[in-house]
């Protein structure tokens, strides 16, 4: 898709962080990796899926500095800063679904 450097750095960056997230928390899962297109614009989609014990408060997951495994607590936070689109959804005891949009610039 050609994405520019900065662009490419800051998804892959995010993409890490929920892999690891995925893994660490949500005990494994799976990724799917979707190219959209929508209004002219094409981007690229990650949605990591879990089944692990959720998150009780996403919003406060999503603070800087809030962590559950003695981390910086950058996570979730920072990788929501650095891509286009970011959604979470959370059932404690059923899992996390977190999904990442990238858009390409015109």
């Amino acid at each position: 898709m050609a994405f520019g450097t900065l662009e490419r750095t800051k998804f892959v960056t995010a993409a890490s962080e929920l892999a690891r997230n995925t893994l660490v928390h949500g005990k494994g899962g799976t990724v799917t990796i979707v190219e959209v297109e929508h209004n002219g614009r094409v981007g690229i989609k990650l949605v990591f899926a879990d089944q692990g014990p959720g998150i009780p408060d996403i919003e406060r997951a999503l603070e800087d500095g809030y962590s559950t495994a003695k981390s910086m607590g950058l996570g979730l936070g920072g990788a929501r800063r650095l891509v286009s689109e970011f959604d979470i959804t959370s059932t404690v005891n059923v899992g996390t679904t977190v999904s990442i949009t990238q858009w390409k610039r015109r």
